[in-house]
């Protein structure tokens, strides 16, 4: 009889772990937010300079990746081609783990003090998109 019970409380604690490792499986499945940024920028020298070095490190220490960076100003920056309309002087797309990830870092004051200084020499039209599974 101590057999049974030995095995049926061994059986039951497995299932309970292995309730928490499905569970902790299907929150990392979760598909990553992208943003997009469409950026027009008058002063190309300044924004590759004062701004996208300084906004890509914050980008970063957010948890936030770079996935795509083209048109003009930067480093990095490839070519945007256009197939309906006219592409924007530049493009971004990141990606990130969730929304709220992504909220914090275009709530922290030094992104807002970075836009805020760039807002001189570029403009910008920007949305997230949340990925597919």
């Amino acid at each position: 009889m101590r057999t049974y019970l030995t095995v049926s409380v061994a059986m039951a604690t497995g299932m309970v772990i292995g309730g928490f490792a499905v569970q902790g499986l299907h929150a990392q499945a979760k598909p990553p937010i992208y943003y997009i940024s469409e950026i027009d920028i008058s002063d190309p020298d300044a924004y590759g300079k004062e701004f996208a070095p300084k906004m890509q490190a914050l980008i970063k220490q957010h948890g936030g990746t770079q996935v795509a960076i083209g048109g003009i100003a930067g480093v990095r920056a490839k070519s945007v081609t256009a197939f309906d309309g006219e592409a924007p002087k530049r493009a971004v797309v990141q990606t990130w783990a969730s929304l709220d990830k992504l909220q914090a870092w275009r709530n922290d004051p030094q992104w807002k003090e970075l836009r805020k200084a760039a807002e001189k020499y570029a403009k910008w039209r920007s949305y997230a998109v949340e990925g597919t599974e």
